[in-house]
């Protein structure tokens, strides 16, 4: 390895080397809240249709201070209602967890009012990948008609010149590829049905 590049890879870890403090902040813990049910859907939802974890989703809204701090501000003089609740356990990180539980108790809030209004927060994003959502859907049935007319193609040239022919093997080996990239499609679009029966409360 040249010197140069030595210095390179020594500078990028010096650069990026984590704290103790931060490695900590970053462990997974499990939590357990007590959370309506479309709060729960809500949360699997962002995490399926940004293709993050659902521990990402918890990090992104007790991580922000502020944000989380407005929310517990705007329940100080809202009635939390505990009925029709599910008790669910997520994995979240122990930074994100020491935030919830520090702003809960400075302003006398549950945290799972605050999970939940939270969340509430984000559900323009969902209305807007459910509009997302809708376009895959048409445009995955484009595909599979380009596709179609791919395949009827191939039998074509397989016809007109022999399955040895370079051009079939070389079409071959492209359809292939093309059903492959479908497949991975169709399978993202289904997991993100479930956007499709989501009413928030």
């Amino acid at each position: 390895m040249k010197k140069n590049e030595e210095t390179q890879i020594d500078m990028k870890f010096s650069v990026s080397r984590p704290s103790t403090m931060d490695l900590r902040g970053r462990q997974s813990v499990r939590a357990t809240f007590r959370l309506s049910e479309s709060c729960i859907d809500a949360i699997s939802i962002l995490a399926a249709q940004l293709g993050i974890k659902q521990k990402s989703v918890f990090d992104h809204l007790m991580e922000d201070a502020q944000a989380l701090k407005s929310v517990a501000q705007e329940l100080e003089n809202t009635e939390f209602d505990r009925h029709q609740r599910v008790q669910k356990t997520f994995v979240i990180s122990r930074r994100s967890l020491s935030s919830l539980d520090k702003i809960s108790s400075q302003h006398n809030t549950p945290r799972d009012a605050l999970v939940e209004y939270s969340v509430r927060r984000l559900l323009p994003i969902i209305a807007k990948e459910r509009k997302t959502h809708e376009k895959r859907k048409a445009l995955l049935a484009e595909i599979s008609n380009h596709y179609a007319e791919g395949e009827l193609l191939l039998a074509k040239a397989d016809e007109i010149v022999g399955t040895e022919d370079p051009i079939v093997t070389k079409l071959k080996t492209a359809m292939s590829v093309y059903k492959h990239a479908i497949d991975d499609i169709t399978g993202f679009i289904e997991r993100g049905k479930i956007i499709e029966e989501f009413q928030p409360e």
